[in-house]
């Protein structure tokens, strides 16, 4: 078996069971491994300290698969596949979606693998080299135990040039379409699994779309960084007077369109910006114009930590403009998704904004990833999503 040593003092991390070594923390590699190959974690001292999928050219030289000396084989991968879907059970009831994340990397053993089910179609991302290396055995072993026959990859994400990897997406099990129907909540969502972001839609914040349903009504809202209208669906459904959605993706929004003409909703409801959102708030803020309820889901603005300074002025911007544009008693839903913005820097942006817009304003809830996106209590980084509910007074 290949090995990897740890320079003296560096295995602190992993005694506190996180799952990454970065290249800097290894003193010396034995035995040539290959790409996404297992190789013992050992310490300065020769000490067993658990069993890693490798990759050479990644800042993250080693990702840990157990901290057993155990075989990593097709049979630890089923152990782990089954753990994690049979998690999954009641989670997401019928009632509330046919779609539910199954397997959510880190978070549940399996470094850099994603699964997604939409019904009776699996969409799977693969975002590391171990993953990569086990990709095949990944892939039948998710079919014998979720019964189904389709799955189609969409490995083509930036994360995997990290990693040294290709993009791919396309067909990689059965017969799947490219396109579907999901339902939620008892509505109903076009969703493109071959091109749409993530794996087709945003699954982390059903919980959340639904929480703008019951918080919309007679509400004027304003939903940014809108993409296929999942918020603005629902806010309609909840009795919203009015929603304006902006998003820079016109196909994004086209599909909008006919999310709210596949849930029967009135054209004249919605109105659909096509535009950058920071450009459009500013537009509306000269115009005074104001809403009683908006919601801010931006893209990540800080993959890494090397570009949090940033992030925080694009975050700070956006807030800023949206407490200027709510309504006394409006409502502020936003959200951050950057990995580098953890959640006391994010509230703290919000506060700055809060008060750079002389508005006095306080949190009613904090929000953050459904269930079926679970936190692993030693990989923090998991708990990627943050989101505040802000009432102004």
């Amino acid at each position: 078996m290949p090995s990897i040593t740890l320079h003296l003092g560096r295995e602190k991390s992993l005694l506190r069971r996180h799952p990454w070594i970065f290249s800097g923390a290894i003193g010396h590699v034995e035995g040539n491994p290959g790409i996404g190959e297992t190789v013992d974690v050992l310490d300065a001292k020769g000490n067993f300290l658990a069993k890693a999928a490798y990759s050479p050219r990644s800042n993250i030289r080693a990702r840990i698969w157990t901290w057993l000396d155990e075989d990593v084989d097709a049979d630890f991968l089923r152990r782990r596949l089954d753990s994690a879907i049979n998690h999954r059970d009641g989670i997401t009831p019928p009632l509330r979606s046919d779609a539910c994340r199954l397997v959510h990397a880190e978070s549940d053993g399996l470094p850099g693998l994603i699964v997604d089910r939409y019904d009776d179609v699996l969409v799977m991302q693969i975002l590391t080299t171990g993953a990569e290396y086990w990709k095949e055995t990944l892939a039948d072993l998710i079919l014998e135990l979720t019964e189904l026959t389709d799955i189609y990859e969409r490995s083509d994400v930036e994360v995997r040039h990290l990693e040294a990897l290709e993009p791919r997406a396309g067909a990689m099990r059965g017969n799947p379409p490219s396109k579907l129907v999901l339902q939620e909540y008892g509505l109903k969502f076009n969703v493109d699994i071959a091109h749409g972001h993530k794996t087709g839609f945003y699954l982390d914040q059903r919980e959340s779309r639904h929480l703008v349903g019951q918080l919309a009504a007679e509400r004027d809202v304003l939903n940014c960084f809108s993409y296929t209208g999942g918020f603005s669906i629902h806010a309609v459904a909840g009795g919203a007077r009015s929603v304006t959605s902006i998003d820079s993706s016109g196909d994004a929004l086209k599909l909008g369109v006919e999310n709210a003409a596949l849930n029967g909703q009135q054209a004249e409801i919605h109105e659909w910006i096509e535009g950058d959102v920071f450009k459009e708030l500013r537009t509306f803020r000269d115009s005074r114009r104001d809403f009683d309820l908006i919601i801010l889901d931006p893209p990540k603005f800080a993959p890494t930590i090397s570009q949090v300074k940033k992030a925080t002025r694009g975050y700070k911007d956006i807030n800023l403009l949206a407490f200027k544009l709510l309504r006394p008693g409006g409502i502020l839903i936003t959200f951050s998704c950057s990995g580098g913005v953890d959640a006391s820097l994010f509230q703290k942006i919000v506060a700055g904004a809060a008060l750079d817009a002389n508005v006095d304003a306080q949190i009613i809830q904090k929000l953050g990833q459904g269930a079926d996106h679970p936190i692993a209590l030693n990989f923090p980084e998991g708990a990627y999503l943050k989101g505040l509910v802000c009432r102004v007074f």
